[in-house]
């Protein structure tokens, strides 16, 4: 018999969610993938969990699921997160990422599913105006994206005060890096997080990149951001399961290092990494970023007993330079 009982992860085929498939397995636990493979990737799915073509916000499918495999938890990833694409396609936020998570709660609930992990965001804050920011700043999200996201953070909440249901929602800062094994990585049709443009432009795979803004109120008057590692932050869900497992009770977690890095500091230490400069230019500001965004991490760290192990800069860059080698030569592999 299985130590652990099966998990569902929704979204399992993308970024943070086939790392998350990854970490899970290691920790024991059966999985179960749900992934539409919108943006997903098939071949991201380790080869051990079951993997099952479908939407998340399908209740006849994800009631299916629950009782096929005796799914007592959800890990919940799907969803759309690319902020400009937000803005300008607000309704499929809403129907992505708020829609499909009130079915997919509202299956759980009727099927007695009573832990649910929720893929949140640091987008929920807005621009924060106190630096690190914490779990109780005000939630004032700027973009669909984040509100969304919020959205979803409400109805957990209520639900659980109606219901049988403890949940804990973490918020991420910046995720970088990849599997430190090559196994699994970014894909994104579109790079738009920092580090992966840096990275993609190192390697030839984009024309060079911009930095938008170079005036704002830091040391080197660009943005600082919190950068953490994706393997870091599947080992969170991890521990978030078990808390809820071992009657902790439902939280509300920022996931982050607790220290920033400028645009400037990680476009050079990507350079200096990858042995090979590339073209960078100035852009104006965007809308909406602000100057600096560090995570508070107090209450992870205490609640979870979460310790980040891959949190350097340079570790983290390394790790997406060595996926992404990897992958461009397996892609030229006749």
């Amino acid at each position: 018999m299985d130590k652990y009982r099966p998990v569902l992860i929704t979204g399992g085929a993308g970024y943070i969610g086939s790392h998350a498939v990854l970490a899970f397995l290691e920790a024991g636990y059966p999985v179960v993938v749900l992934d539409d493979l919108s943006t997903g990737h098939r071949d991201a799915v380790a080869g051990t969990a079951v993997f099952v073509e479908g939407d998340a916000g399908d209740p006849h499918l994800v009631s299916d699921l629950i009782a096929r495999h005796g799914i007592t938890a959800v890990i919940h990833f799907a969803g759309s997160v690319v902020v400009p694409e937000s803005v300008a396609d607000p309704l499929k936020y809403y129907r992505n990422n708020t829609c499909v998570s009130r079915t997919l709660i509202e299956t759980c609930i009727a099927h007695g599913v009573n832990r649910f992990i929720f893929s949140s965001t640091a987008a929920v804050y807005g621009m924060p105006t106190v630096v690190p920011v914490a779990e109780d700043a005000p939630t004032v999200p700027i973009n669909p994206y984040g509100t969304s996201k919020l959205m979803t953070e409400w109805m957990l909440r209520d639900a659980a005060a109606a219901h049988d249901l403890r949940y804990v929602a973490l918020r991420y800062f910046n995720v970088a890096g990849a599997d430190p094994q090559a196994r699994t990585g970014q894909r994104a049709e579109i790079a738009t997080h920092l580090i992966e443009v840096a990275t993609r432009a190192a390697l030839g795979l984009l024309d060079g990149m911009q930095i938008f803004g170079d005036d704002y109120d830091t040391p080197d008057g660009t943005c600082i951001r919190d950068y953490i590692h994706v393997s870091d932050l599947a080992e969170a869900h991890v521990l978030a399961l078990r808390h809820l497992e071992s009657g902790g009770e439902t939280a509300v977690l920022n996931l982050g290092n607790e220290r920033g890095f400028s645009v400037r500091e990680v476009v050079e230490t990507v350079q200096r990494l990858s042995g090979r400069t590339f073209s960078v230019t100035m852009a104006p500001r965007r809308a909406g970023d602000p100057a600096c965004l560090v995570a508070a991490t107090a209450r992870a760290r205490e609640t979870l007993g979460w310790r980040p192990q891959r949190a350097g800069l340079e570790t983290q860059i390394a790790d997406a330079l060595r996926w992404h080698r990897a992958r461009t030569a397996g892609m030229q592999t006749p």
